[in-house]
């Protein structure tokens, strides 16, 4: 299991808005995180929240590119991937040294991400969205919701493949236009999507339907329960979780790996 860390360079986001927007204290937050072993950096300059709304393309390049940049320039090994549904920002943050394209559009807003993986053989995550951030949880309804995303993501990875993207991830998109009991149906259900043939990467961390579970309203105060779902799920074998607190999560793969030893 490789741990993504979650860096928002955003005012607006649910749990960490304006958390990230000073350059020596995102340095500073990487520089512990690979201490502890965080695997990747997942950065992101648009808030993808239930009802946002879209954020220009210079704003977010303006956002991320110079993190990017830093980041790279002081530490130049770091597997950096790009939170972005924009062709513009995912160029410029290629040719910046980011590593991955994490498309929560799964390439329904710009198809031609899919081209600049492709061209620059870079990894591309596609995850399931059935509408746009800003209304997608208005009208929530599948025929069969682990058919219906199996369906969508089937086709996008096929899509992908056909433009000679080589390394790509699929993402079912928990919290993002799913009911709270649809998230858990999914969660139970996730090895369903060992038929795509592709790794899973799983973002759940901090998400409103544990907090709605837990009564737990701050987002900040969800990391436990985010670190145990993950325990519970560590033999579905997840190859990439995306997480707000990189410290507990790297605890929980210690503890996980050791059980799970074999003389």
């Amino acid at each position: 299991m490789k741990i993504m860390g979650i860096i928002n360079a955003t005012p607006d986001s649910f749990s960490d808005g304006g958390d990230n927007e000073n350059l020596s204290v995102v340095l500073e937050k990487v520089g512990l995180w690979l201490g502890f072993g965080v695997d990747i950096l997942d950065i992101g300059g648009e808030s993808t929240r239930p009802g946002s709304e879209p954020v220009p393309t210079e704003i977010e390049i303006k956002r991320t590119i110079p993190l990017i940049q830093a980041i790279k320039e002081r530490f130049p090994h770091l597997y950096i991937s790009i939170d972005t549904t924009k062709y513009e920002v995912a160029e410029q943050a290629i040719a910046n040294g980011a590593d991955m394209i994490n498309d929560i559009s799964g390439l329904t807003f710009e198809p031609r991400l899919a081209e600049l993986a492709s061209k620059h053989n870079k990894a591309l995550c596609i995850m399931h969205l059935p509408a746009p951030p800003k209304i997608m949880q208005q009208s929530i309804h599948y025929d069969n919701l682990l058919d219906d995303i199996y369906t969508f993501l089937s086709r996008q990875i096929a899509f992908a493949r056909s433009q000679g993207v080589e390394q790509i991830y699929a993402d079912v998109g928990i919290g993002f236009g799913k009911t709270f009991e649809q998230n858990w149906e999914l969660l139970r259900n996730i090895d369903y999507f060992r038929r795509l043939g592709v790794p899973l990467l799983l973002g759940i961390s901090r998400k409103r339907f544990i907090g709605e579970f837990l009564q737990i309203p701050e987002p900040k105060e969800r990391d436990f329960a985010t670190m145990l779902i993950h325990a519970l799920l560590w033999q579905k074998q997840i190859e990439i979780i995306r997480v707000h607190n990189v410290e507990m999560a790297v605890m929980m793969r210690k503890v996980a790996e050791k059980l799970n030893e074999y003389p």
